[in-house]
């Protein structure tokens, strides 16, 4: 089986990275693995690597440092961060300094493969955003700034349509409530990016108290639904 991309695995437990060698080669991945953060760099340079699959804990640098190093750089190397399920700071911090994603330990192998294809994808995409992106009867063409659900057209205010625009852009990848915030409005208040994401859902979702293509990352921000994303298991 011909390689579809390389990928560096960062983590310094070798079960972690024997069990992701299995899944990666299932879908035709070629995997390089470090167990530190100097092997990582050392990879990095010697090596052509397509995405890094990046453990924040590390024995011999902060993950977070790790993955600046890495964004200074290859600023466009797409990084997934693996963290723990109790860490959402350092999940925001993570995002905020550059991670295209996250995937909680302990994780599943499907779960993990959207989050790559996801992150593959929004590299390889030229013009940064689709033409005509769908989703589970959302279609949202982004020249003509039309929104429909099951192909009856929805009204959005600028605001709604501007957080909607940024999410598609970013399908399948979670975005932290300051990047929302910073790339849409002046205000620095989740409060006020949750009433346009509430406002959202009464619009877009057939059930906006059990969303399925708006998702709310706990404590961290939301993600748009992705075609190839897995079910939905995010709350409101």
């Amino acid at each position: 089986m011909t390689a579809t991309a390389t990928i560096l695995v960062i983590d310094d437990e070798p079960p972690i990275r024997k069990l992701l060698r299995m899944g990666l080669a299932t879908q035709g991945y070629a995997m390089l693995e470090a167990g530190t953060a100097k092997a990582a760099l050392d990879a990095l340079a010697a090596e052509t690597v397509d995405l890094v699959i990046l453990d924040l804990g590390l024995p011999d640098m902060r993950g977070h440092d790790l993955l600046r190093a890495i964004r200074e750089r290859k600023p466009d190397l797409p990084v997934v961060v693996l963290s723990s399920r109790d860490d959402e700071p350092g999940k925001v911090q993570a995002l905020d300094l550059g991670a295209d994603d996250y995937v909680t330990k302990p994780f599943g192998m499907a779960e993990l493969l959207a989050r790559l294809r996801a992150a593959l994808r929004h590299q390889l995409a030229t013009q940064g955003e689709r033409a005509i992106f769908k989703v589970d009867g959302l279609t949202v063409d982004l020249v003509r700034r039309i929104v429909r659900v099951n192909d009856a057209e929805v009204k959005l205010t600028p605001r709604e349509y501007d957080f909607l625009r940024i999410l598609v852009q970013h399908a399948g990848k979670v975005l932290t409530h300051s990047q929302l915030l910073s790339r849409v409005s002046t205000s620095s208040d989740p409060q006020y990016l949750r009433v346009y994401m509430r406002q959202l859902r009464q619009k877009l979702e057939a059930d906006p108290e059990r969303p399925r293509i708006l998702l709310t990352e706990t404590g961290v921000g939301y993600r748009l639904k992705a075609p190839d994303d897995p079910p939905a298991t995010s709350s409101a």
